[in-house]
């Protein structure tokens, strides 16, 4: 059997779920591959990777070539404070303008998308550009972020007191829907499963595991995570309870209302099915 090869975002955010597994905590047979979501979409998408995260909307552009492993997502239920639209002016007078898209994202960019349409009711004209706040808006009058990009500069914003307003995509879609966000999920090839439904029983307990193990060690996590970003420990704590890693019901509702919106704006192009391993496939 060829070693599994695992995508791991390379944000605070799945600390939880890896920090174990880094830290030899856990036996993991796999080869780690670390990057922003964007780049371990594409992996995942060529065949390079075979579990990773990925971004929600992403699994419903290719839900035919792979499954969701169980108890596993980044999901949030309001704030989510890694999220943020950093506008010049209020979002509602956005009518018109340029509103620039961060590279790193998929799911990010189609949420904002579908609040501009659904909840703001602006249309707005997009650019894409590297996550650099002042760089973006330097090119537009709104600029998406997220991940510790998101944070840093929101921070940024706070301690230099910028005349720039923040607005959290997680909470302004549980204002919209009344439902939780779920961002990325974990998926797995369906021809890696074909070959290796055993291991794959192996692998999503590790991860199960490590989760758990990352969960309880959060004064450990917030330690490491201030040191490598210098953002605020308190800051940091907040975070990690605000950040949600199960995907239970009230998860797969959310997911399923966020992917009507989507379809409904013309982002994806049917309504998806939520095919779970080990629920709709034989593990």
């Amino acid at each position: 059997m060829a070693k599994l090869r695992l995508g791991q975002v390379d944000y605070i955010n799945c600390m939880p779920v890896y920090h174990a597994l880094e830290e030899g905590q856990l036996p993991l047979d796999a080869a780690l591959v670390k990057g922003p979501p964007a780049k371990l979409n594409k992996m995942f998408l060529k065949g390079e990777l075979d579990i990773t995260p990925i971004s929600s909307i992403e699994y419903a552009r290719h839900a035919d070539e792979c499954y969701i492993l169980p108890n596993l997502s980044i999901s949030a239920d309001g704030r989510v404070a890694s999220i943020f639209l950093f506008s010049k002016v209020p979002v509602t007078e956005l009518e018109g303008k340029r509103v620039v898209l961060t590279s790193s994202s998929a799911t990010s960019v189609a949420l904002l998308k579908i609040l501009f349409e659904h909840y703001y009711h602006v249309d707005v004209e997009y650019a894409t550009m590297d996550p650099d706040l002042d760089s973006m808006l330097n090119n537009a009058d709104a600029a998406l972020l997220i991940g510790d990009d998101a944070m840093l500069a929101n921070q940024r914003v706070k301690d230099e007191q910028l005349p720039i307003i923040v607005t959290d995509l997680g909470e302004a879609w549980k204002e919209f829907t009344g439902e939780k966000m779920v961002f990325a999920i974990w998926v797995i090839r369906r021809d890696y499963v074909e070959q290796n439904n055993d291991y794959v029983t192996v692998i999503t307990e590790t991860l199960h595991r490590s989760k758990q193990l990352g969960i309880g060690q959060v004064d450990t996590l917030v330690d490491i995570a201030s040191r490598k970003s210098g953002l605020p420990k308190d800051l940091l704590k907040e975070y990690f309870q605000l950040i949600n890693y199960e995907f239970d019901e009230d998860s797969r509702r959310a997911l399923v209302t966020f992917y009507d919106y989507a379809y409904k704006s013309g982002l994806i192009e049917e309504r998806v099915q939520l095919n779970v391993w080990g629920e709709d496939v034989g593990s």
